[in-house]
């Protein structure tokens, strides 16, 4: 804040900035913070939403609240929005039972075959993906939307390797296969989603269980992100713009391929396109940071608010099409597609094409909360969704550091939390909920089986009544898997 008031931000907005990262902090240690998956989802929307942008403002010297269209609303919005997200999640914590659902599904014992079991039906799952044309309603449609298997093979080997190990490691060929075919589709697709996703897998499974990283590993760990930051995310913004010939896995391979030999020259070609633009609008920085101009919400959401106070709300419309949404397909076949981001985008103007319908674009839930109900929107609509969404998952996981099926939420909170909008609420309480049962128990009762089929049954080491337990030599420090309680 002082730093703000130096650099010439309005004393108003350094204050309500204040006054966010004081509440936002008070919110996640509610929550039980990384503990449980609402802790995540309140660190990743305010972190990602907007302090790192306030961080970056006052490290390039800029007034926070320059280049905004109407600072004052928009910073007003996000403190209200903080505040009521505390409020959202008092409210979850007493209606959350202390042991989760899924919580004690998964011992020590199947874990390994979990991990098997998980990857091969990954794999499996991804050839029919691959092979059969997906249209909307098909099986195809809906075995994507509750495709979690590697993900979850990545989680389960990276907590088997750690305990097996004592500690010394955390990768086995399970782990390494399952991340790279993660990494794989997220090349082939262009999604920047799926290239970070081996990475914040590994991350979220390696600190619930106290992993102590070597200096290589955390060499390697920063080599690869600056990597990622500098070439793959442009490659992967202008490979959804690259002409496809025919819309087919070879194509897009052969596409992938060409880009990813040329990298230099698709790092200039997508920094001098966006350099290039076609209205007069500014992005919240002055100078061009690059990927860090991605991890601020606030920017876009202040444009969504200047037109919500110049033309009015929008109405509540887009969250009744959302919770429309989540009945199958296959009995409602002309249910309505959601596209808010989409129609928001041409309400603001000279973001997307005159003519694109499908262009999806991010703004936070309260951004979008405020331009369907201004102040109803973020005061009642979207603490309502929270507490919804808080209470599902926090009854259904439990403590994260006790099985990892919360794991699997925090690495999409991710992503979701800080540009999900409401209606990402909406999709992760049907879609994602759903997803994430049938992993668990699959995981739990399926996948053992089919693991134990391909490799064997685990082999248990059994120390005599009476024997010596020796010391395992070179045994890290870590701490044992929490038990319940705990």
């Amino acid at each position: 804040m002082v730093i703000q008031l130096v650099q010439g931000t309005a004393p108003f907005f350094a204050l309500c900035c204040f006054a966010f990262i004081m509440v936002a902090t008070a919110t996640f240690n509610l929550a039980g913070g990384f503990s449980r998956p609402s802790g995540s989802y309140v660190f990743f929307f305010s972190t990602l939403a907007l302090i790192v942008g306030l961080c970056a403002k006052a490290a390039l010297g800029e007034a926070a609240d320059s280049n905004l269209l109407v600072p004052r609303t928009t910073i007003s919005v996000y403190l209200a929005g903080i505040c009521a997200m505390y409020g959202a999640v008092f409210v979850s914590r007493k209606l959350t039972p202390r042991t989760g659902l899924l919580q004690n599904l998964v011992t020590d014992k199947n874990l390994q075959n979990a991990t098997v079991g998980c990857l091969v039906m990954g794999i499996f799952v991804q050839i029919i993906i691959s092979l059969v044309p997906k249209t909307n309603g098909s099986f195809i449609s809906a075995l994507i939307q509750i495709n979690r298997f590697y993900p979850m093979a990545m989680i389960l080997g990276v907590i088997h390797q750690i305990r097996k190990s004592g500690g010394t490691r955390s990768i086995n060929l399970p782990v390494f296969v399952a991340g790279a075919a993660i990494l794989y589709t997220g090349i082939i697709g262009f999604s920047k989603e799926g290239m970070f996703t081996p990475i914040a897998c590994w991350l979220a499974a390696v600190a619930c269980q106290n992993y102590k990283m070597s200096r290589i590993q955390l060499a390697g760990i920063t080599a690869t992100l600056a990597f990622m930051i500098v070439y793959l995310v442009p490659y992967s913004q202008y490979g959804r713009d690259y002409e496809v010939l025919e819309d087919n896995l070879q194509s897009h391979v052969k596409a992938s391929l060409y880009l990813l030999s040329n990298l230099d020259m698709v790092r200039a070609e997508y920094k001098a396109q966006s350099e290039y633009t076609v209205s007069e609008k500014h992005g919240y920085f002055n100078v061009d940071v690059g990927f860090l101009d991605r991890l601020q919400m606030i920017s876009p959401d202040d444009e969504l608010i200047d037109v919500t106070e110049r033309t009015g709300p929008h109405g509540i419309e887009p969250l009744i099409q959302g919770f429309q949404n989540l009945v199958p397909h296959f009995l409602w076949p002309n249910k309505p597609t959601v596209t808010t981001g989409n129609a928001y985008a041409h309400e603001i103007g000279g973001i997307v094409a005159d003519t694109d319908d499908e262009t999806g674009i991010s703004f936070s839930a309260v951004g979008e909360g405020y331009h369907l109900a201004k102040w109803l929107g973020i005061l009642i609509a979207a603490p309502v969704l929270w507490t919804m969404l808080f209470t599902l998952f926090d009854s259904l996981c439990g403590d994260v550091r006790l099985a990892p099926w919360g794991l699997l939420v925090v690495v999409y909170y991710s992503h979701m939390a800080p540009e999900g909008m409401l209606g990402g609420i909406i999709y992760a309480m049907g879609y994602v909920a759903f997803g994430l049962i049938v992993a668990a128990l699959s995981a739990a009762y399926v996948m053992p089986i089919l693991g134990s089929l391909i490799k064997g049954p685990e082999r248990t080491v059994v120390v005599p009544r009476g024997g010596q337990v020796t010391g395992i030599p070179r045994r890290s420090r870590t701490l044992p898997a929490p038990t319940a309680g705990q």
